[in-house]
């Protein structure tokens, strides 16, 4: 029997958690593009040691974890451009959207906004076309 869907429920369950702890503790939204952006545009100086620690958890703690569970086959492409597109796609995508998945899709759909609901349907959407695409019609990725 497949298990790979228990690596999908406990990377969301540690997106979950992770998110309410930052709501509790912080009384603000974790959405990572936004603590990026504010560290970008200098909007974020007066709590960046916060966000900054943040960001290094998100970052380390699959260093961290590597051992427990070992390498991950994640079937990303190795094309590099294809892979700085859509790096570049997706940075643009969430300036667009005033968000990401972890702010919309995670915090914003539990605290029922409608706001994080219509983004999450529509970049859920483009996401999908997006595979069509580039995988089914294109075989680019």
């Amino acid at each position: 029997m497949e298990t790979d869907w228990i690596m999908g429920l406990l990377g969301g369950l540690l997106i979950g958690l992770g998110g309410a702890v930052f709501l509790l503790v912080n009384g603000r939204i974790m959405g990572a593009s936004g603590l990026i952006g504010g560290l970008v545009d200098g909007s974020g100086k007066s709590n960046a040691l916060e966000r900054l620690s943040f960001l290094l958890g998100v970052a380390t703690l699959p260093v961290l974890l590597w051992p427990l569970v070992g390498p991950i086959d994640t079937h990303i492409t190795t094309n590099l451009a294809v892979l700085a597109a859509a790096g570049l796609l997706v940075g643009v995508g969430t300036r667009l959207a005033n968000g990401c998945t972890s702010g919309h899709g995670v915090c914003g759909i539990s605290r029922l906004s409608l706001r994080g609901i219509v983004a999450t349907a529509f970049y859920i959407g483009a996401g999908g076309l997006t595979v069509v695409l580039f995988r089914h019609l294109l075989g680019v990725i």
